[in-house]
């Protein structure tokens, strides 16, 4: 394995621990979690930033370097070998809830941070196949519209009023997934009829992408309740639901108050890296395949994981992914220094703005 690929094999560490977490008694089961919420974000308080760039010659290296993408099929399969094993430990002994809950959160992990985000960036892949897992790795969350409205809506309305995955100024993270979570969901529903309806077919369809992935979803969870019970899969939706919450709070930290300028009606300026938060926090940015230079991925959608730049132009989060989750979950303390960024950001594109005309809920 050519020698820039392998960090991003690292990441298997996480699922090592939650092997350990599946199979064991006691704090073991919480071991992931402690090292995913403690861990790695003190460590990142720690390790400087890293916003060097690819040259051009290791960028062309790198993207015709097939390694990359192996890497990725590869998670896929790990992320079902993991839910496998969830299924089969919690159904196979006695736990006590304090254990339950330390395994369920663990699969919750691997689902937001593995399944949808590997989902993610297979997404934007134009290759079949490769859409196809990444439905596959969204399905272990239950989460197939994703597919659809993000390639679809959010990229398109990303930083705007129309886009419910955009957290607005002063929104708190907690009214934001009740809007993102029901919003998209029916964004996914108008995208997917729309196109229904350019193909002179009526909704209600088996070729409605919506219709579709209800039926797949349906089809895997009675596939686990007739083989595993009805609490094993209250289980797994649990897991499934933490996976969900996991990939919204990185929507809200990616574009919590930033917007584009209106350029005519429904119309506005061109995504830009300035228009998403960025992270050049070395451990988050290689635990999840790069998806914390989230500007340059919004700047081009279609670029690689591993072809992500650093633009000096793009906001940076105040530390790294885990830690900026953890941080959101407290609003007062988020609003303290994110507000301040996003007045400094105004500032430094001679574009002053008062709090008071921010958009807000």
């Amino acid at each position: 394995m050519r020698l820039p690929a392998i960090k991003y094999v690292s990441p298997v560490s996480v699922y090592l621990l939650a092997l350990v977490s599946f199979i064991s008694h006691g704090w073991l089961c919480w071991l992931p979690l402690l090292y995913a919420w403690v861990i790695l974000p003190i460590s990142e308080l720690l390790i400087r930033t890293d916003e060097k760039n690819l040259s051009v010659a290791e960028e062309e290296l790198a993207k015709n370097d097939r390694v990359y993408d192996y890497v990725l099929y590869g998670f896929v399969g790990l992320q079902y070998a993991a839910l496998c094993i969830f299924l089969l430990t919690v159904s196979s002994e006695h736990w006590t809830g304090w254990e339950l809950a330390g395994k369920i959160g663990t699969m919750g992990l691997l689902c937001g941070t593995f399944g949808i985000n590997i989902g993610h960036e297979l997404g934007h892949r134009s290759a079949k196949k490769e859409q196809l897992l990444a439905k596959a790795a969204l399905l272990t969350s239950l989460y197939l519209h994703f597919f659809i409205e993000h390639n679809r809506g959010h990229h398109r309305h990303v930083a705007t009023p129309n886009d419910p995955s955009s957290a607005r100024y002063n929104e708190p993270v907690y009214l934001f997934y009740f809007r993102t979570i029901i919003f998209s969901y029916l964004s996914a529903w108008k995208i997917a009829n729309a196109d229904m309806h350019k193909k002179e077919l009526p909704a209600m369809h088996l070729k409605n992408e919506m219709i579709q992935a209800h039926l797949v979803q349906l089809l895997f969870v009675t596939v686990i309740w007739l083989f595993f019970g009805f609490t094993v899969t209250i289980y797994f939706g649990l897991a499934a639901l933490i996976g969900i919450l996991l990939l919204e709070t990185v929507n809200y930290i990616e574009h919590y108050g930033l917007q584009r300028k209106q350029t005519g009606a429904y119309q506005y300026e061109r995504a830009l890296p300035v228009h998403s938060w960025n992270s050049d926090h070395v451990l988050g940015r290689i635990m999840l395949f790069e998806l914390s230079r989230h500007s340059d991925h919004h700047f081009l959608a279609s670029k690689k994981y591993q072809l992500l730049k650093s633009h000096a132009s793009a906001p940076q989060l105040p530390t790294g992914y885990p830690g900026s989750m953890i941080l959101s979950l407290v609003p007062p303390l988020w609003f303290h220094i994110m507000n301040r960024r996003i007045k400094q950001l105004h500032r430094s594109v001679n574009d002053p703005v008062s709090e008071g005309s921010l958009k807000q809920v």
